[in-house]
């Protein structure tokens, strides 16, 4: 039962992720998505997975802090402190409870990558990790939405090149 009840959280909250994707207001774009991470919290607690549950509760700090431009470095470094210290404490996973505090910890320094081809593989990789976590803790919804994550990445990224490679050719 509490997978069932997991995956309909997590269904939940991936269908938000979807819509924050579509919003223009960055306000609304903000609640949308402090609402999808807190339903994703609760989903990895039932699920046993609270590593994932730490990354997702301090991700809706860290959109705060970033809508109202407090995300400074010694903040970062006091966020790296913090989710370090709490998965070493509630890591119930071994090496694959890490996962989601790599993921975190690489998006949290690496997020103001101006490149788009570069921010992007920064994406796949943050997804990647998610994906092998939420199938060692049974988040299949989760998982789906991360496989399709995945694909529209790699698609994106060869539109972005290929684009790139036509405008250097047309400028010769």
């Amino acid at each position: 039962m509490d997978i069932l009840i997991g995956n309909i959280l997590a269904l939940i909250a991936s269908i938000l992720f979807m819509y924050a994707g579509i919003l223009k207001n960055k306000g609304k774009i903000l609640i949308t998505q402090s609402i999808q991470k807190a339903l994703s919290a609760t989903s990895n607690i039932i699920l046993k997975g609270y590593s994932g549950a730490i990354m997702h509760t301090l991700s809706i700090i860290n959109y705060m802090l970033c809508y109202f431009g407090k995300l400074t470095i010694p903040i970062k470094i006091i966020m790296t402190i913090t989710i370090t210290t709490l998965t070493i404490i509630f890591n119930n996973l071994g090496i694959i409870g890490y996962l989601p505090l790599v993921s975190s910890i690489t998006y949290l320094w690496l997020m103001d990558i101006k490149d788009i081809i570069k921010f992007k593989y920064l994406l796949l990789f943050t997804i990647v990790l998610w994906a092998i976590y939420d199938l060692t803790i049974k988040s299949y919804t989760s998982l789906a939405f991360g496989i399709v994550a995945i694909f529209t990445n790699v698609i994106s990224i060869i539109q972005i090149k290929k684009k790139q490679k036509e405008n250097n050719i047309e400028e010769k």
